[in-house]
């Protein structure tokens, strides 16, 4: 045989065996725009690029300001992938046709409530994880100025809180969102802006991040921080003197969603990287390297031993078709915006 001949049936061996191979050997790059905590965006995304050799890379910001970031560059997609936050900015950018469908075979591990939780159907977006909305309190501060801890949503609004209490801006962060969306199915829409109206009397700051608030309370800076409980569980776990409270009257909760950027440039590895934060492995990693501390969401997983357990919780059934519906959630920022946050 001669050599070039050799070299030939060489190459295409090889070529058969790199088609045949598993996905751990894709190659090449992936961009997310990552809505979770800088240490889980970190921590998933460098996991996931050494163990399938993409180069990978995120840029973090609110579930907000991520779906609007989307919507300017939907002509001139800059991302992949949308990892993480609350699933209802997700699920309007489902909604506005920002995104790519895609049913990952991990889906068939993922709690049944969860595996298509978005508005539109048809595998827009997927559930990673399970966050329960409350309060944390700074046990320390609230002892030296001789205040009581608040147990309910109510006694926030009294007087003696005030300029003591932090929360997200619904207009950048998923977080203050769910919690506009919470009380609107605890109560009514007119309870909802009067409970808001009474609060924004205690507020000290709105900030743009939704966790903001529970490393602010951690530090001292203010005595409640209201947020999704797993962020203050990893501030206690830090040692700081905080109390996570569910609150009396029930509460709701977020499903941290991804999604696949329609458009995407690196459409396999998006794939990819869809299975691996849904898989077992990248779910457990969360808690394991990325300090975050949600409930996951499949149930082949090892929950984090600080995650709460939502059967023991008073939990509101959140209506996650209507409050993740693009036209609701622009009307209900903006009349916060005009009720709330302009004084109308």
């Amino acid at each position: 045989m001669k050599a070039n001949t050799k070299r030939s049936l060489l190459a295409a061996c090889i070529l058969g065996s790199a088609m045949a191979a598993p996905q751990a050997m894709a190659d090449g790059r992936l961009v997310v725009y990552c809505s979770a905590t800088n240490a889980m965006c970190e921590a998933e995304t460098k996991a996931f690029s050494d163990k399938y050799d993409v180069k990978t890379s995120f840029v973090r910001n609110g579930s907000g300001s991520t779906l609007a970031k989307i919507e300017a560059e939907k002509k001139n997609p800059r991302a992949d992938v949308w990892y993480g936050g609350t699933l209802d900015p997700q699920s309007q950018a489902g909604e506005m046709n920002l995104l790519h469908a895609y049913k990952s075979p991990q889906l068939e591990n993922i709690m049944a409530n969860f595996k298509d939780p978005a508005k539109r159907k048809g595998n827009y977006s997927s559930a990673v994880y399970m966050g329960i909305l409350g309060f944390g309190v700074n046990k320390e501060r609230l002892a030296e100025k001789g205040l009581e801890i608040p147990r309910c949503w109510n006694d926030l609004t009294k007087p003696e809180y005030k300029e003591e209490i932090q929360i997200a801006d619904p207009q950048s962060s998923g977080t203050a969102y769910t919690a506009l969306a919470t009380f609107i199915q605890l109560w009514d829409e007119d309870k909802a802006f009067d409970y808001f109206k009474k609060l924004d009397k205690n507020i000290s700051q709105y900030t743009k991040s939704g966790v903001t608030p529970s490393r602010n309370s951690a530090r001292g800076e203010i005595a409640i921080g209201i947020g999704f409980l797993h962020d203050y569980s990893l501030e206690q776990s830090k040692g700081a003197p905080l109390e996570l409270i569910s609150p009396c009257e029930g509460t709701g909760y977020e499903i941290g969603g991804v999604s696949i950027i329609k458009g995407a440039r690196n459409m396999d590895n998006a794939k990819l990287f869809v299975d691996w934060v849904l898989s077992k492995e990248g779910q457990q990693l969360a808690w394991q390297k990325g300090k975050s501390f949600q409930i996951l969401t499949n149930t082949q997983a090892e929950q984090s031993p600080n995650a709460l357990d939502p059967k023991k919780l008073s939990l509101i059934n959140y209506d996650m078709e209507t409050y993740g519906s693009s036209d609701e959630r622009k009307r209900l920022i903006n009349k916060w915006v005009n009720v709330v946050k302009m004084g109308e």
